[in-house]
């Protein structure tokens, strides 16, 4: 079974430095990926943010990145946002 996905993102995560950002892999979303996000305060809210924290969970590298948090998938372009949330949800339903 694959459990790990390789992406490109249509424009790209713009580092601080300046540097941009493309490939990526992610791997397939938990059980406990799904759930534990709906215990933040911030989904809480604003339920939208329930997909910023589960594609901080499971993308696992973005360029050099190898540590995706909440601020970088933030940081992302709508468009790179809307293709990472498009493969999601192809790799969950794989």
């Amino acid at each position: 079974m694959k459990t790990e996905i390789a992406f490109t993102l249509p424009r790209g995560y713009l580092d601080p430095a300046g540097a941009v950002h493309r490939d990526g892999t992610m791997r397939l979303a938990t059980a406990r990926d799904e759930i534990e996000p709906l215990r933040d305060p911030a989904v809480k809210q604003n339920d939208a943010y329930l997909s910023v924290l589960l594609l901080s969970r499971v993308v696992t590298r973005i360029g050099e990145l190898t540590e995706v948090t909440p601020s970088v998938v933030e940081g992302l372009y709508a468009v790179d946002f809307d293709h990472l949330r498009r493969v999601e949800l192809a790799c969950a339903g794989a």
